[in-house]
């Protein structure tokens, strides 16, 4: 791991975890029917609001900045994290802007924004009907073009994935769990100096949840809730010394439900997906 920087004010890196917002098939139903790409729906208006207002409240509950956000390549989080990174970096907080439309001015030094293709979604049956997924199995997605969703200068072009290739369609459910949990500590080990924001779908934020969450099972997960993480860091011998992470519940669970009882977890997912 590398040598932790300037950028911890307070000796702690934080980590959100956070699922996008509102999908446009689950309110219009017949909106596969015509669809280019059934498996890759966009977020209805009220995602878009929803995604932009839950970063304006992480903005102002957190007191500290975020460096770095990641992001599923599907269009659902691509989406969401436009409007969560124009809330972080508005240069003037308006409580009452409703989306990015409404934010004339952003810092572009703020943050930095890069796709990581292990964020995606659970590339399985459960998560994606399989009439819906392409024919052959594979799902295209152009990283140049991708990028230009967000503003100019603010895509690392220079940060390396943790997975350079998208899973095997009809991934397990485990694997899938696997591959979260193995991405967000990766993401976080290269980045110790660095608080990040990670947009991902329901299943990578239930996994994290309840793994990081000792003994608990997750139920449900709400559109942009978010999991919110720290952990000690520190500086020796030239380079980092992490502790343990410790999910911080003190601005609430944020949308997402669970137990405390240890038992089985079942996929956050079913056939009508997160």
């Amino acid at each position: 791991m590398e040598s932790p920087k300037s950028n911890m004010d307070d000796g702690y890196q934080n980590i959100f975890v956070m699922r996008h917002g509102d999908r446009i098939d689950n309110f219009e139903p017949l909106w596969v029917s015509t669809a280019e790409r059934p498996w890759d729906p966009p977020l209805v208006q009220d995602g878009m609001i929803r995604a932009f207002r839950t970063g304006q409240r992480i903005r102002s509950q957190i007191g500290f900045p975020i460096h770095r956000v990641f992001v599923s390549p599907f269009l659902r989080c691509l989406q969401t994290a436009s409007e969560v990174v124009a809330a972080l970096s508005a240069v003037n907080v308006d409580p009452n802007a409703m989306s990015s439309k409404d934010v004339p001015s952003i810092d572009k030094s703020k943050l930095k924004v890069s796709i990581e293709l292990g964020l995606c979604e659970m590339l399985n049956s459960v998560a994606i009907r399989r009439e819906l997924a392409p024919k052959d199995g594979k799902f295209d997605f152009t990283i140049s073009d991708i990028e230009t969703m967000f503003p100019e200068g603010m895509v690392d072009h220079n940060v390396d994935m943790v997975y350079k290739e998208l899973p095997k369609w009809e991934e397990s459910v485990e694997g899938c769990r696997d591959r979260y949990v193995k991405v967000v500590k990766a993401l976080a080990d290269k980045y110790p100096s660095e608080n990040l924001l990670l947009v991902t779908h329901g299943e990578g934020v239930g996994t994290t949840f309840s793994t990081f969450y000792k003994d608990t099972t997750v139920y449900e997960v709400d559109y942009c809730a978010y999991v919110e993480m720290r952990r000690e860091v520190s500086s020796k011998d030239g380079s980092a010394k992490a502790g343990d992470y410790e999910v911080v519940l003190s601005h609430g669970q944020a949308g997402i439900r669970f137990s405390h009882d240890p038992v089985s977890y079942e996929p956050v997912i079913s056939h009508s997906p997160v």
